[in-house]
């Protein structure tokens, strides 16, 4: 029987790339997100390697969630893997000059969405027992401020510290848990923060070299294969182009 993983947010960017990465290993996929034609598109790509099954899902609807878990296929059921990586960033001008609802379309799918699709699938993970591994999708915004981080950045904070308390209540279930907290990375992640502002997502990248969801999928990777007895608490990952700035301040 194969390793199964459990990815949410498959239909682009980190999620997609994991799904190629884990295929390409030989694992069977449940791949979950919003947009189903992708979902089906991935399904035809993939499902030749390996068994791939699809369901169109928002992780914000805990009932969606619930049922989406308890409808898996056989061979599918036993997940040993969940990766946590649905999740969005809106509104990237200061805290201000948002709407209240770009801040609770963040909480909901950032924080919300993560603990609807884990508590679902804990029962599974720790009946998998040693290796088994739950991957979240942080970011350097939890760690590191930047104007128009405000609620993204809060809500990434939120991933660091579940996943560190996850750890201290899972010891002794052999389940592993990992945030992963990548840097500049050229994925859609821009384009949706602007709502489609192409220009924008070109400006962000231009004259660097930002992460590819490629390199943060195998690092997801990496962590949810190492053998059973090692657990990689939090993998911050940057470009080599990307650093840290002195503090701001504001003078006369």
């Amino acid at each position: 029987m194969s390793n199964i993983v459990f990815i949410t947010g498959a239909t682009s960017g980190f999620g997609r790339a994991a799904a190629r990465r884990f295929a390409a290993a030989g694992w069977s996929l449940v791949l979950t997100g919003r947009r189903l034609e992708r979902l089906q598109a991935l399904q035809d790509e993939l499902g030749g390697q390996v068994p791939v099954h699809v369901a169109a899902l928002d992780v914000r609807d805990a009932e969606a969630v619930r049922q989406a878990v308890a409808a898996l296929p056989e061979g599918f059921r036993q997940v040993r893997a969940l990766i946590n990586n649905a999740g969005l960033a809106l509104a990237p001008q200061a805290a201000q000059q948002v709407e209240l609802a770009d801040w609770h379309t963040m909480i909901d799918t950032n924080v919300t969405g993560l603990v609807n699709v884990t508590h679902a699938l804990l029962p599974t993970l720790i009946a998998s027992g040693a290796g088994a591994s739950i991957v979240n999708l942080g970011s350097v915004a939890g760690q590191w401020p930047y104007p128009g981080s405000h609620v993204y950045g809060a809500t990434k904070a939120f991933v660091q510290q579940f996943s560190y308390n996850l750890r201290c209540d899972l010891l002794g279930t052999g389940v592993r848990v990992t945030d992963i907290a990548p840097g500049m990375a050229e994925t859609e992640f821009t384009l949706v923060r602007t709502r489609g502002d192409q220009a924008a997502s070109e400006r962000l990248y231009s004259g660097t070299t930002p992460l590819t969801a490629e390199d943060i999928a195998e690092q997801i990777f990496y962590v949810a294969s190492l053998p059973a007895h090692i657990n990689i608490n939090r993998l911050e990952v940057m470009p080599t182009r990307q650093a840290w700035q002195p503090f701001a301040v504001d003078r006369d």
